[in-house]
């Protein structure tokens, strides 16, 4: 059976246009086994697909229409509650209804956050549902959770982080006993705030979990972990500086590639080299963050999501459906 993904194609900057694009790349990338629920103003979306009609209509590319957008700038609590219309309502309601697998949306964070625990709910036992957010490493990738969803948090949020990114690891991540740990200034377990001891112990007692102990800030380009746990304000900042190493290391790269005078060969051969890593940071690659915690496959694109993202998250949520992540944590958190 194909896997039937919700696509909110009103969210993002560049909707509608690069939403539908990007939906008809995921489509002939996805070999056949999926089909894509177009959702938003039919009107306007049939004009983007009248516009590819020798491709569309070759393609499982459906239309479900929703009268109402939420802005990138509305506040999220209010245009919940009085957009009943909206994309992201509609689009997370097939979800709540069993007509898709999953749903993503480059939209209002807020909004498809507040939508998604108002029509889905969380899971049984979560307290806090938390966005997953990609780090590159020297070993291929690690997931960090929280990443901003949580900025405050108790000890035993954590230890809910930590099962949610285990589960969402091993199942759709492929890897057999991940390694879990907790972001601290030490390693050892006395260090830290009161927050993160109490929590390193949760974490040691925990069965579900394989915790291999505290973490620092350096430790984990190098990929000490497979799954690295905090709370969202430390995340946020994790995930900010990640950003900025993309951007500032080849800027610091050319200025002293011109300082030794670098030949124009030999620059050329430097930039093809940073271009590589620099795309292993790239929100592109990964398309978007799954929300972990709630009763729902949902994924939350950036808002200035390409085609290339919009592809890529469609695809990751196809992903998530096919490997039974959500089965197996509504599993192992309804014991």
């Amino acid at each position: 059976m194909a896997i039937r993904v919700a696509v909110d194609a009103m969210g993002g900057d560049k909707a509608p246009s690069v939403v539908v694009e990007g939906a008809i790349h995921a489509l002939e990338a996805s070999g056949g086994d999926l089909e894509v629920l177009l959702v938003g103003r039919e009107d306007a979306l049939q004009a983007e697909i009248a516009q590819r009609k020798e491709v569309t209509d070759l393609l499982p590319l459906h239309i479900i229409h929703a009268p109402d957008v939420i802005a990138m700038d509305e506040a999220p609590a209010a245009a919940v509650k009085s957009k009943r219309g909206s994309s992201i309502h509609v689009g997370l309601g097939a979800v709540r209804e069993g007509r898709a697998h999953g749903f993503v949306s480059a939209g209002n964070t807020g909004a498809i956050m507040a939508a998604s625990l108002f029509i889905l709910g969380s899971l049984q036992g979560v307290v806090r549902p938390s966005v997953v957010a990609f780090f590159p490493t020297t070993k291929g990738h690690c997931i960090i959770l929280d990443v901003g969803t949580n900025v405050d948090c108790r000890p035993e949020h954590l230890l809910q982080f930590a099962k949610m990114g285990s589960i969402y690891a091993s199942t759709v991540m492929q890897l057999e006993n991940p390694r879990v740990a907790l972001v601290n200034l030490g390693e050892e377990a006395r260090k830290g705030n009161e927050q993160v001891k109490v929590a390193y112990k949760l974490l040691q007692a925990s069965p579900d979990i394989h915790f291999c102990g505290n973490i620092e800030g350096r430790d984990i380009l190098h990929h000490m972990a497979d799954v690295v746990v905090c709370d969202g304000f430390v995340g946020n900042i994790l995930l900010k500086f990640g950003e900025s190493v993309a951007s500032a290391f080849p800027q610091m790269i050319a200025e002293e590639m011109e300082r030794q005078a670098f030949s124009d060969p030999d620059k050329k051969m430097v930039r093809e080299a940073l271009s590589a890593v620099r795309l292993r940071f790239s929100y592109e690659e990964y398309g978007g963050a799954p929300l972990l915690g709630v009763n729902g496959n949902v994924m939350i694109g950036h808002g200035g999501s390409t085609i290339r993202a919009i592809e890529r998250i469609i695809l990751m949520a196809a992903d998530v459906a096919r490997h039974g992540a959500l089965e197996a944590m509504n599993k192992a958190f309804g014991k």
